[in-house]
């Protein structure tokens, strides 16, 4: 893919700025964590990227965007609806195909959730509809992820699990995380976000837990 560039990006509720004016360029190969406190505006700036690249980008939302009456195994294969026809996702609707499943259950069952393919995501717990949201992203196969607090529900031996799947995915990702240790971690590039600007842009490797607490 190509690089991102991202100039000027504001935005503002109710009159108030919340981000920006800030710019902002994304290297292929590059994998960003976005970190900074509740309410900074990393998921602002996600949604504003998402925008720009979602032709090229799986997005995990904060929100998952799951629908919650279909099964685990529909809700992953949403993220790849716009490259089939109408006729064969509908067939997928009422019985998942062989091809799709040979795909599909790997992936959930190396994410811990493979007993759940056939259940609504309605009777999932917090982590497991995160994982779910993951999933999707993961068999969407984009050339970019981006993904909002993606392990925020999961304990720290998951969350690794979640962390290294996505990165063994994704060589290019911009993902906001609240753990400083996950985002050192997995991550070649820290952006911290305070107040709606960017306050710190380093490559991760030169950075500690005790350069990023501040910003929180």
């Amino acid at each position: 893919m190509d690089a991102v560039h991202l100039r000027n990006l504001s935005a503002a509720y109710g009159g108030q700025q919340v981000l920006g004016p800030l710019s902002l360029q994304i290297q292929p190969g590059e994998r960003i964590g976005l970190v900074g406190r509740s309410g900074a505006g990393k998921s602002t700036l996600l949604n504003l990227l998402y925008d720009q690249v979602r032709d090229r980008a799986a997005l995990v939302p904060q929100e998952q965007g799951l629908v919650q009456a279909l099964s685990v195994f529909h809700n992953v294969y949403m993220g790849r609806l716009n490259h089939y026809s109408a006729w064969y996702n509908l067939l997928n609707l009422l019985w998942p195909q062989r091809r799709e499943l040979a795909v599909i259950e790997p992936l959930l069952e190396r994410l811990g959730i493979g007993k759940k393919r056939r259940s609504p995501v309605a009777q999932l717990s917090g982590g497991q509809k995160q994982r779910t949201a993951v999933a999707r992203a993961l068999f969407q196969n984009a050339p970019m992820l981006l993904a909002d607090e993606p392990v925020s529900a999961l304990d720290g031996p998951l969350a690794h699990v979640v962390m290294g799947f996505m990165t063994e995915a994704y060589d290019t990702s911009v993902v906001a995380l609240h753990d400083i240790d996950l985002a050192l971690a997995y991550t070649t590039r820290i952006v911290g976000i305070q107040d709606g600007q960017i306050a710190l842009d380093a490559p991760s490797h030169t950075l500690s837990p005790a350069d990023i607490l501040p910003l929180y």
